[in-house]
């Protein structure tokens, strides 16, 4: 068979979907493994026999249903709260008219460039000061704004025909109104980009609920699952804790496989340079 260049290009994709899809697929295979085949050698790629009782004792071990009720709350919360600022923010950017604005869009995606890691500790004082640590809204509040949802929005809104907003101004609406009921259902594809986007960063997101959260009652999946490892004095159940992660997938999954038409759509559109 000739090796022609669409041929070489799908044998490579494949490959590297293969790739990729290795350390999911050792995540679910020793997630139904008992200790034993964990640290067999050499190891099965298949578990026989299969022990879907790894997956009860996760719930009977920690109390699973809490950390995955907290990470949908600060979740969904920080989603639907940041696409709705960086809407707002990237309307304002790309279609108000005010002193140096373009000197205060640098400014802000200059933020981008700032690792997160940075802010932590005064980040940590100003929660700390609104008496906020070891809440829902030390979890939430600096999650809702973000540069590059900002700038993905503002790409979009400055891609859309002025001609639709002119038309609703012309029929009597408000700025507001003009970006609630015409820029904004228009934007639908690339606002579910960035809420695919931030909802992934505010699932796996571990340092910051590690540090703002000091009660079990409030902990969030991945510090969850991190609290399950045990120290080193003691032997770690590694079925129980890939059972953890791989149930702390699945949203994520659905959330993605929900928005996908959308996320690819919103992502090429905001892209296209001005």
């Amino acid at each position: 068979m000739k090796l022609t260049p669409k041929l070489f290009w799908m044998v490579t994709l494949i490959c590297g979907a293969l790739a990729m899809m290795g350390p999911f697929w050792v995540m679910l295979s020793t997630s139904l493994m008992t200790q034993a085949q964990v640290f067999k050698f050499p190891p099965d790629l298949f578990p026989n026999p299969i022990q879907w009782g790894n997956y009860a004792r996760v719930f009977q071990q920690a109390p699973m249903l809490q950390y995955f009720f907290n990470s949908v709350i600060v979740a969904s919360v920080t989603t639907l709260g940041q696409v709705f600022l960086c809407a707002m923010a990237a309307y304002g950017f790309s279609r108000l008219h005010f002193p140096h604005k373009n000197l205060f869009f640098l400014v802000f995606l200059v933020t981008m460039m700032i690792p997160p890691q940075v802010n932590i500790v005064p980040l940590f004082f100003v929660m700390k000061t609104f008496h906020w640590v070891d809440t829902y809204a030390g979890l939430i509040v600096p999650g809702l704004f973000g540069a590059f949802g900002v700038f993905l929005l503002r790409q979009w809104f400055n891609a859309l025909p002025k001609e639709l907003e002119e038309a609703a101004y012309m029929d009597g609406c408000n700025p507001f109104q003009v970006f609630w009921r015409v820029a904004l259902p228009l934007a639908m594809p690339a606002l579910v980009a960035l809420g695919i986007f931030v909802f992934i960063s505010s699932w796996n997101s571990f340092m910051w609920p590690l540090i703002i959260t000091q009660s079990e009652a409030l902990r969030t999946l991945p510090v969850g699952i991190a609290a399950l490892k045990s120290s080193y004095r003691d032997v770690t159940d590694w079925s129980i804790l890939m059972a953890a992660s791989t149930v702390s997938i699945v949203p994520i999954v659905l959330v993605f496989l929900m928005g996908q038409r959308q996320f690819i759509q919103g992502i090429l559109q905001g892209g296209v340079k001005e």
